[in-house]
C-alpha cells in the first residue's frame, strides 16, 4: 500500500535521494524547501504524486503553514521526516551571534516547531511516525562543531521526551544518526572566520581534515536506501545509526560513559535522603 510523506529540507542530500526513491516506488510527498525549482525536474516526472512548498524552517509561522496544506492536501500523513539542516563548523569564540542563532533556529527550533505542529493532525488522523534526521553528532562531539552538536543533542533530547507523550496516540519516532555520507553537506557547510590563538589546537586539525576530505564516507544511495528500510520496519529501533565510523564512535563513547558512570554508584546513592 503507498504512503503519504512530508520531508523537510528535501532539494538536495538525503532529503532529495529519499524524495526520489518514495517517488518511484508509488509513494505521494509533499517536500519542503527553500531554494524555487530544485526539484521541477521531479515534478515533471511525477506529477500530482509530488506537492512542492516553499519554506524555510526558520520562519515558524512557514512551518505551521507547510504542515497545515501537507495535511490538508492528503488524506492523511504517513510518515514525517524531519530533514532541514546543516552544519556550523568553527570554535566556539570564532562563532558570530548571528551564525549561532542561525543554526539553533534551522536544526533545533525549526524541527520543534515542525514537530510540534505535526503531532495534534497525526493524533486527530489516528497515528504516524515522525523520523527525525540527526547525525552521530546527537550522541558524540568533535571540537570545532559546538554549536551543531548543541543543536543535534537538543534535537534528541526533545524527541525523546515527546516519543513518551505521544505513544499512547499511535505516534512514535525514529531518530536516524548517519556519520559522513557523500552529501552536499561540506559545501553547505558554514564556516566561522578563523582566530590564530586557535591554530595550534583541534581545531585547526579538523579544519585541515574538512579541507582535504579526509573521512571515510558513507554512500548517499546506500544510506537513504537503509533509512527507508528502517522507516518503514514497524519494530525499528528508536535509533539507527548508518555508517562505519558513525557506529564505531557512537559505541565508543557510549562505552566510556560507561566507565566514568559505574563506579560512581556508591557516590550517587551516597546522598540520597534513606540510604
Amino acid at each position: 500500500m503507498s504512503k503519504n510523506w512530508l520531508i523537510t529540507g528535501a532539494s538536495s542530500g538525503l532529503g532529495r535521494g529519499l524524495s526520489e526513491r518514495l517517488l518511484a516506488r508509488g509513494d505521494a510527498v509533499v517536500a519542503t524547501l527553500r531554494k524555487p525549482g530544485a526539484l521541477d525536474d521531479l515534478k515533471t516526472r511525477y506529477g500530482e504524486r509530488l506537492r512542492i512548498v516553499s519554506c524555510d524552517v526558520t520562519d515558524f509561522d512557514a512551518v505551521r503553514a507547510a504542515v497545515a496544506e501537507a495535511f490538508a492536501a492528503r488524506d492523511r500523513i504517513d510518515v514525517v521526516v524531519s530533514n532541514a539542516g546543516y552544519g556550523l563548523f568553527g570554535a566556539a569564540e570564532e562563532l558570530s551571534d548571528a551564525q549561532i542563532e542561525r543554526q539553533i533556529a534551522t536544526n533545533l527550533t525549526g524541527a520543534i516547531h515542525l514537530i510540534r505542529s505535526a503531532i495534534a493532525r497525526l493524533r486527530e488522523q489516528g497515528g504516524g511516525r515522525i523520523v527525525q534526521v540527526s547525525s552521530e553528532g546527537g550522541q558524540i562531539a568533535y571540537p570545532g562543531f559546538s554549536a551543531y552538536h548543541a543543536t543535534k543533542w537538543g534535537i534528541e533530547g526533545f524527541v525523546e521526551a515527546v516519543a513518551q507523550e505521544v505513544a499512547s496516540f499511535g505516534i512514535d519516532f525514529v531518530i536516524v544518526e548517519p556519520g559522513p555520507t557523500r552529501t552536499n553537506f561540506g559545501l553547505g557547510l558554514d564556516r566561522a572566520a578563523p582566530l590564530e590563538v586557535y591554530d595550534d589546537t583541534p581545531v585547526r586539525q579538523l579544519r585541515r581534515t574538512i579541507d582535504a576530505g579526509y573521512f571515510e564516507f558513507a554512500d548517499a544511495g546506500k544510506t537513504v536506501d537503509a533509512m527507508l528500510a528502517a522507516i518503514d520496519d514497524p519494530s525499528v529501533p528508536f535509533r539507527v545509526v548508518l555508517g562505519r565510523s558513525a557506529y564505531d564512535a557512537v559505541r565508543a563513547a557510549l562505552t566510556q560513559r560507561l566507565a566514568v558512570l559505574e563506579p560512581q554508584q556508591a557516590v550517587a546513592l551516597s546522598v540520597m535522603e534513606r540510604a
